[in-house]
């Protein structure tokens, strides 16, 4: 039996097209707005690196302080509601090439292989699907970085640390810092904690920040996937 979406949360047909291209190297996305005779293609689909999410508890948000005023307190982040599998996870990256450049359109958390039949906009711990409506996507908030991360729950306070001590360290003038790893040229940042074994990937958001699950035929979550960064318009 195949899984059914509630429709408030299912992906509608320019959704679910570039959600089911974006990883796939070749596909055409769209057009840029300003070259209509220029299809937007997806080069080639990167591994970054690979998260351990114990708690099986995702955040998806903003690493940074809500406010940079206030680097004691941990950002808010964003729990997804939907549970996936305590383990570990490879991270992907889709590239397109965006004129002079190379650009990241989507990343994904892959939870499991296995064929995604239906795309939905997942909730996050306290919201209410009743709320839902037409047009609009639950989604998070960035912060002004336009960063945003895959991240376990329980190891949250512990994993935006070093964006905390950043902030401080600016205020203070100290270097103090915890480092951050770079990944792939800086294009993404990487924080591990072992005494939890959890970690924590960034990755760049924009102004839509939806987070869609991959659902497959069975409802189990496949995928989490966030677009990001350059959007063509449909054909």
């Amino acid at each position: 039996m195949t899984y059914t979406v509630d429709a408030r949360l299912a992906a509608g047909e320019d959704e679910r097209m570039l959600l089911d291209a974006v990883f796939t190297p070749g596909e055409g996305l769209g057009i840029r707005a300003n070259d209509p005779l220029t299809v937007v293609r997806v080069v080639e689909v990167k591994e970054v690196t690979t998260i351990r999410v114990p708690s099986g508890r995702l955040v998806v948000g903003s690493p940074w302080p809500d406010d940079e005023d206030d680097e004691l307190n941990p950002p808010t982040g964003r729990e997804l509601a939907e549970r996936i599998p305590p383990g570990s996870y490879l991270v992907e990256a889709s590239w397109i090439a965006d004129q002079w450049r190379s650009a990241v359109a989507a990343v994904r958390l892959c939870v499991a292989d296995a064929p995604v039949v239906a795309w939905e906009n997942a909730l996050g711990v306290g919201e209410d699907i009743e709320s839902a409506r037409p047009g609009k996507r639950f989604r998070f908030f960035p912060s002004d970085t336009n960063t945003a991360c895959f991240a376990d729950a329980t190891a949250w306070v512990e994993l935006t640390l070093p964006f905390r001590q950043f902030w401080r360290d600016l205020r203070t003038g100290l270097d103090t810092a915890q480092e951050r790893e770079q990944l792939h040229d800086g294009s993404f940042e990487g924080v591990s904690h072992e005494g939890l074994g959890a970690d924590l990937v960034t990755f760049t958001a924009d102004e839509d920040n939806a987070v869609w699950l991959g659902r497959a035929g069975d409802g189990t979550v496949a995928s989490v996937v966030v677009v990001g960064g350059f959007r063509p318009h449909p054909y």
